[in-house]
């Protein structure tokens, strides 16, 4: 059986909520409380251990891209919409037939200087990404490869693989 070719994603998350810095300090964390049919598809079905992760800061001043990560475990059933007191329980849920679907991911770089949308807009390669569509609201998408290795060049870095 041919190996899969590793992927790479952008995952949004509000600084308020999960910051970069929590996830420097926890090291790695489940991605809970995504919402949406075609985000919950990509996390239950296409993001595989090994795959690559840009970690941006929504709704934040300025929104951006701040490090990455790495996908640890494959997607699994999202305990929080069984938990009734956490804000991202769902009671139509049957934990036999789960709705919502997380990956654990692990830090591993973390920008010096966040690569804005300003900063993507103005990258021949990044300026087509899915996060500058109009109406883009989507909190798990896909990211190919040259966009990938053109954030980290409009960062200033290069590429790790390893936490640290």
């Amino acid at each position: 059986m041919a190996k899969r070719k590793r992927r790479y994603w952008l995952m949004k998350s509000e600084p308020s909520e999960y910051s970069i810095d929590n996830l420097i300090q926890d090291r790695s964390t489940f991605w809970d409380g995504v919402r949406n049919y075609q985000a919950r598809n990509l996390l239950r079905d296409e993001i595989l251990v090994g795959d690559r992760v840009l970690f941006y800061h929504s709704n934040a001043n300025p929104m951006a891209i701040v490090g990455t990560a790495t996908v640890i475990r494959n997607g699994y059933p999202d305990h929080t919409q069984f938990d009734s007191n956490d804000k991202h329980y769902d009671e139509k849920s049957d934990p036999e037939n789960p709705r919502w679907f997380m990956v654990d991911i692990e830090f591993v770089q973390k920008f010096e200087e966040p690569v804005t949308r300003d900063m993507l807009r103005e990258n021949a390669i990044t300026a087509e990404m899915m996060l500058l569509a109009r109406g883009s609201r989507l909190s798990v998408q896909p990211v190919n490869e040259e966009e990938w290795k053109a954030v980290h060049t409009i960062a200033g870095v290069k590429p790790k693989s390893t936490p640290g």
